[in-house]
């Protein structure tokens, strides 16, 4: 008889419920992690997560010295087969805030622990609450379980998987995790550790300062995110150390504003929990008459990072390389995607997802709707790509370091190259049009058709009708009644 710890989205040993748990039992107990091939093959995964989550379990070995199980398995079969070898008497998890897909799964998972007799213990993550209708007492639960003393594993009971594992990691997938790009930040529960004292003892300083620009933000944000969304580091331990700075004078405007957030992310969170069609059905449910365009060309240049906008531009290379920018830069790219190109959400929100180190299905999803305009309860914010860069980047430091092809042009042509007269172009050895794009829409004049469609969507009957429905379900007390 054998107890089993399950890691999904927490993968850590510190301030870790399910380890504690086990480890109350005072009997063995095996810890596992699965790279489930069912969930491998979904649209929102791509590579650089399962490297991340990779190289999260393999820091836990080397740093903590424990005895972790990965197996390239899906979890039904992978229990089943634990079980016949061992008798499994309980397992342990975290609940999961995901898609559709793994709430599938764990419903033929509890169907088959329960006619096998098991128990599954499951623990809250970040004070996300299962099964709730309203929010009325979201808050107040959510800051006690803030302050709430962090646990402290130990590992007494913890032992090597007692049989053989035939589930070992395909030679060729392998190769792929270990190949971790460079340019991405590390992963693990020792990393983020590193992260979270350099930003609460330092770099929150210019948090609040350099929050929206594209370049100073990479230092100066808690860059916490990667580490949050796959659990190296719980939400209440990055809460309690920022928590502890907030008098400190050098860095309290900063902190604060980064605890502010940190709440949104559970925020967000909580809604998916409560509803998962954020993923693939307007959550205004108005929006389903709305007449997106259909345009695989401007699709593909958005995805490339080759709409002739330079920070649009840069902002997606930025992407493809490092896989993370700053939120007003996301907000800009599904902006451009669905406000500019007039394009559904849903033809880029899985393109985004697969690049996003720090991806979250409750975050992503629900962030990307709201930034599209398709739930009615938010206003309709375009970004103007060409003020954002002016604005965000104005010396054009991000986007020579993503587009070096623009890196000669004179700064008054920077944000609008296509402005740049042709003699100019060809001293430069830049021609626009083949040496980089054309903007792929006349800005103005695009703008000038879309923005009264939006805004017509926005405040129709059909969209005011569902939107008090909406917020009785998702909104905060306060913001019901607004």
């Amino acid at each position: 008889m054998i107890n089993v710890v399950w890691l999904k989205r927490d993968i850590r040993a510190h301030d870790h419920a399910a380890l504690a748990a086990a480890e109350a039992e005072h009997i063995p107990y095996v810890v596992v992690y699965l790279f489930e091939p069912e969930l491998i093959n979904m649209p929102d995964t791509s590579l650089r997560h399962l490297q991340f989550q990779y190289f999260s379990v393999l820091d836990i070995i080397k740093n903590r010295g424990l005895a972790l199980n990965i197996a390239y398995i899906d979890a039904l079969e992978f229990f089943s087969y634990i079980h016949t070898e061992l008798k499994i008497n309980k397992v342990f998890s975290y609940q999961e805030s995901g898609l559709l897909k793994t709430w599938e799964r764990d419903k033929k998972l509890s169907a088959y622990f329960k006619n096998e007799g098991i128990i599954w213990i499951e623990f809250q993550r970040d004070g996300i609450q299962r099964g709730i209708k309203n929010r009325v007492k979201w808050d107040k639960d959510w800051f006690i379980k803030m302050h709430a003393y962090p646990l402290e594993n130990t590992f007494e009971f913890l032992i090597p998987l007692p049989t053989e594992n035939p589930f070992h990691l395909p030679k060729e997938f392998q190769k792929e995790l270990e190949n971790y790009p460079p340019d991405f930040q590390p992963a693990g529960e020792s990393f983020a550790f590193k992260y979270l004292s350099s930003f609460v003892n330092k770099r929150a300083a210019n948090y609040s300062r350099n929050i929206s620009k594209p370049a100073l933000s990479r230092e100066s944000c808690s860059r916490l995110s990667p580490y949050l969304a796959w659990g190296n580091l719980s939400l209440r331990v990055a809460y309690l150390n920022m928590y502890a700075q907030v008098k400190n004078p050098q860095l309290s405007f900063g902190i604060k504003n980064a605890i502010t957030r940190l709440k949104w992310h559970c925020h967000f969170i909580q809604k998916f929990e409560m509803d998962c069609s954020y993923a693939s059905h307007n959550l205004n449910p108005a929006y389903d008459n709305f007449k997106w365009r259909q345009n695989e060309d401007f699709l593909l240049a958005w995805k490339n990072g080759e709409t002739g906008f330079p920070l649009v531009d840069a902002c997606m290379k930025c992407l493809h390389k490092t896989g993370w920018i700053n939120f007003r830069m996301r907000s800009m790219l599904v902006s451009f995607l669905c406000h500019h190109l007039l394009l559904d959400w849903r033809e880029g929100v899985n393109h985004l997802a697969q690049l996003f180190l720090d991806y979250e299905p409750g975050i992503h999803y629900t962030q990307f709707q709201m930034q599209a305009s398709t739930t009615g309860i938010n206003t309709v914010r375009i970004y103007n790509p060409i003020k954002q860069s002016e604005d965000q980047d104005p010396e054009g430091v991000f986007i020579k370091k993503y587009l070096p092809q623009l890196s000669a042009l004179p700064l008054e042509y920077l944000h609008q190259p296509w402005s740049m007269p042709l003699a100019l172009q060809k001293d430069l050895g830049l021609i626009i049009g083949k040496d980089y794009p054309d903007p792929i829409v006349s800005f103005d004049e695009n703008l000038k058709e879309i923005r009264p469609l939006l805004w017509a969507m926005h405040k129709s009957p059909e969209v005011k009708i569902n939107n008090h429905k909406i917020l009785k379900k998702h909104a905060r007390p306060s913001l019901q009644h607004s």
